[in-house]
């Protein structure tokens, strides 16, 4: 089968930099491509320059990762693509277990590797871990990582299992799915668009795996770091429209609950004096309720929903219980 590796750049010169040559040492039977959207940077000229066999994408605005990716991807003629960040380090032979999968399973539609942190190469990464899954209420979390609590790679997930969703950090999806899902939703921007993805996926039948025997290394925060109160809004607006577009269940009650939760998270940060991240919450509910009729309409358009949790609560899980393994 015949994959794309498709790198989406934004003004990233120096990740390209570090990065770039590990794709293309062990990525020999892939075709590269680096997507550019709209930098002011010399990055372009710079993989121009040095990299002749990168095959090159101009977008003509900043459209994000969701809308990034989907005009890309319309050049993109490979039968598997793989959606990587610029701040990946690749490994030998991380390809190979991919293609196979997907050779040997034709209902696997969407895989991700392991992704360990960059800065530890022995601990996971945030941003992925070994795979995700995502509670009652639309937190997400992670097999090696809920919250901030990660864990060690000691071999534990080794493994070739279903997930939930996998990290738009390195995620992989064979062209005929991603364009029956008609891709990503273009309203995100940039955070949760992977997983409602994967969602909008699920509900469809499609099947989502994580295959450990591949493994990548993660810096994570280099667009957009996590003290950043913009990655805070994004996250909470995109997690509750992913809810509502695709849960299942009696809507009303699942978001009177979520939205209280999400209280109580911004109550914690102003005891933690992050003040700004507090009303970045608060900006990300009111843009939730301006989006509402559009999500509704969306969610009765969808396929039919499925459960998708096999844990209620993360929150009450982890802070409660003291759960921190999953």
């Amino acid at each position: 089968m015949k994959i794309a590796v498709v790198i989406l750049n934004w003004n990233g010169k120096q990740l390209l930099e570090q990065f770039l040559p590990s794709v293309i040492k062990y990525s020999e039977n892939a075709v590269i491509y680096v997507v550019d959207n709209a930098s002011t940077d010399n990055s372009i000229a710079y993989v121009s320059q040095h990299f002749k066999q990168v095959k090159l994408i101009k977008n003509a605005t900043n459209g994000g990762y969701a809308k990034g990716y989907n005009d890309a991807l319309q050049h993109v003629n490979e039968s598997l693509f793989c959606l990587l960040n610029s701040d990946i380090e690749v490994t030998a032979n991380w390809l190979a277990p991919i293609i196979s999968e997907f050779e040997s399973n034709p209902k696997t539609a969407i895989i991700q590797p392991k992704i360990l942190d960059f800065k530890r190469k022995t601990y996971f990464e945030y941003a992925g871990a070994a795979g995700g899954f995502i509670d009652k209420y639309g937190y997400a979390y992670c097999r090696g990582r809920i919250f901030d609590s990660i864990e060690e790679d000691q071999g534990q997930y080794n493994d070739r299992t279903p997930i939930f969703w996998a990290s738009g950090a390195c995620l992989f999806i064979r062209k005929s799915t991603f364009e029956t899902l008609h891709g990503f939703d273009e309203s995100y921007f940039a955070h949760f668009e992977e997983i409602d993805l994967c969602w909008r996926a699920f509900n469809a039948g499609y099947q989502t795996i994580y295959v450990g025997d591949s493994t990548v290394f993660h810096v994570g925060g280099a667009t957009l770091n996590a003290a950043n109160p913009r990655k805070t809004y994004l996250n909470f607006r995109n997690s509750l429209f992913t809810l509502t577009k695709n849960a299942q269940g009696f809507l009303p009650g699942i978001l009177l609950s979520r939205l209280t939760l999400d209280g109580i998270a911004g109550l914690k940060f102003i005891f933690q004096f992050k003040l700004s991240h507090t009303l970045a919450i608060i900006k990300a509910h009111f843009s939730f309720y301006k989006h509402l009729p559009r999500l509704l309409k969306e969610r009765k358009q969808l396929p039919k929903k499925k459960k998708y949790y096999e844990t209620t609560s993360i929150v009450w899980s982890y802070f409660a219980r003291q759960r921190y393994r999953y």
